[in-house]
């Protein structure tokens, strides 16, 4: 088996790599009957960027079925499947092979070109492997990285049905702001962007016509993005010190958890509980952690208003870090992401990081339907509002600096205390002041304590409300 560092990597991406080795490590997993041909147009389109003199590294490389098309000077494989790579180097003899993840990717060359093939679909943190691909990379090396078309997200499960691909686990759909964006903060800059094939296998006459004559001219609807990318310099994190804000109310059963697993960051970091009229022992548990953990900076506050956004407000207003960052206090978005936050801010690659739970699969019960409905809406609708490509507006977690909240804060009367959960508060007041906000994928877990504060009907119709609001202070003026 693969060695999985799982004391490096948040829980539910360690838990994600062990399945995904079992999936493919699975004998009965069999190809799809136009797996070949599909490489074939994947090989045709990598091989026009790829010189023959050139060092190749394909992460997430499979059985080496792609690999073995292209032609360079040297070809290199990793995939976290045993089964795979041994069938890899049966394939390509003169190939080189590694049983690793990208996420925790170790080799100790450079290389010219690096491909990821659909890898990012099915990957357990994204954000880490492009992060990880520095370590093998030189100034003037490319990554090509192609990844799966959202709107071809029915027509691939229906493939999977009829075998015409191979049965997959269950997958990322990324959109291009996704993808440039988890690029952007890991350090690459995207080149070029564009869609490739329509018609995914061999029809004699056909093929040639849908994705050598159309294809360029609908690269909307294309099934395979390709983007091109290359390594920004080296941007060193500033020594920026933490304010970890935690909004609690009823959750004495996550107090000790949060104190436990929120890493130290930076310069240092302290964290900020507000509790919220909590119904159970939660303000006792708050300072049980405070007197338990007296070498952790733990502040302990009560709120004086209600809800959420006074509460992160009251948080914030105590702050003393360069970084303020939110935690719900129920930890369905895991402390152990918080670094990715941290980095993104203290590079200087962004100036507000927002959560994304939209991203990776999420467990079971972390999210009800129609409240996926509803986030993928305001999503929507909030792109359109501000400008600027926002997937996720109700994520909890969001990350921003001190001195730029304070410049909010100052100008807060234009929009006025509309927002009680603070998410449209800090989002509206970025946009105004022209903050760059990015998005930062996390995985969504399940509440393992307590039950949500979300009313779905009656906090919904506030939200439009709210929205409506917002539309006429930012567009409609």
């Amino acid at each position: 088996m693969p060695d999985f560092p799982s004391h490096d990597l948040p829980p539910l991406v360690g838990d994600q790599l062990k399945s995904l080795a079992d999936f493919y490590n699975d004998p009965g997993l069999k190809p799809g009957w136009a797996a070949a041909a599909y490489h074939a147009m994947l090989a045709h389109y990598y091989q026009l960027q790829i010189p023959p003199e050139a060092s190749v590294l394909e992460i997430g490389c499979g059985n080496g079925r792609l690999l073995s098309r292209l032609q360079a000077r040297r070809r290199v494989g990793v995939d976290l499947s045993e089964r795979l790579i041994q069938q890899a180097c049966e394939r390509m003899p003169d190939g080189t092979f590694h049983v690793q993840a990208g996420e925790t990717l170790a080799l100790d060359e450079t290389f010219d070109i690096i491909i990821l093939s659909e890898t990012i679909n099915f990957a357990a943190d994204v954000q880490l492997i492009f992060e990880r691909l520095h370590r093998v990379s030189h100034a003037r090396t490319r990554l090509i990285v192609n990844f799966f078309n959202t709107l071809w997200q029915p027509l691939s499960f229906l493939a999977a049905l009829t075998g015409m691909r191979t049965r997959q686990p269950e997958t990322n759909w990324l959109s291009h702001d996704d993808v440039r964006n988890l690029l952007h903060i890991s350090g690459w800059e995207t080149v070029s962007t564009t869609g490739r094939i329509l018609l995914p296998f061999q029809v004699p006459g056909l093929d040639f016509l849908f994705n050598r004559c159309l294809a360029p001219l609908l690269p909307p609807v294309c099934l395979a993005i390709f983007c091109t990318a290359r390594p920004l310099p080296p941007s060193a994190a500033k020594a920026m010190t933490v304010s970890v804000i935690i909004p609690a109310r009823n959750e004495a059963g996550n107090i000790e958890a949060a104190v436990r697993r929120t890493p130290e960051m930076g310069g240092g970091t302290e964290l900020i509980f507000v509790e919220g009229h909590s119904s159970d022992n939660t303000w006792d548990e708050i300072q049980r952690m405070a007197q338990a953990f007296p070498e952790k900076r733990i502040t302990c506050l009560q709120q004086s208003g209600k809800g959420k956004g006074d509460a992160v407000r009251t948080g914030f207003a105590a702050a003393t870090g360069d970084i303020l960052m939110i935690l719900d206090a129920d930890l369905t978005v895991q402390p152990e992401e918080l670094p990715k936050f941290h980095a993104a801010i203290a590079t200087g690659r962004t100036e507000f990081a927002n959560g994304v739970r939209l991203v990776y699969p999420m467990q079971q019960e972390a999210m009800r339907f129609l409240n996926l409905c509803a986030n993928k809406t305001f999503g929507l609708i909030f792109t359109w509002l501000l400008g600027q490509p926002v997937k996720d507006t109700l994520c909890g977690t969001k990350v921003m600096l001190r001195r730029d909240y304070e410049r909010l804060a100052a100008g807060r009367a234009y929009f006025g205390e509309f927002d009680p959960f603070g998410d449209f508060d800090l989002l509206f007041g970025a946009a105004r002041l022209g903050l760059r906000i990015t998005d930062i994928p996390i995985r969504y877990c399940d509440r393992t304590y307590g039950t949500t504060n979300i009313h779905r009907w009656r906090h919904g119709w506030l939200l439009l409300r709210m929205v409506w609001f917002a539309a006429r202070k930012l567009k409609f003026v």
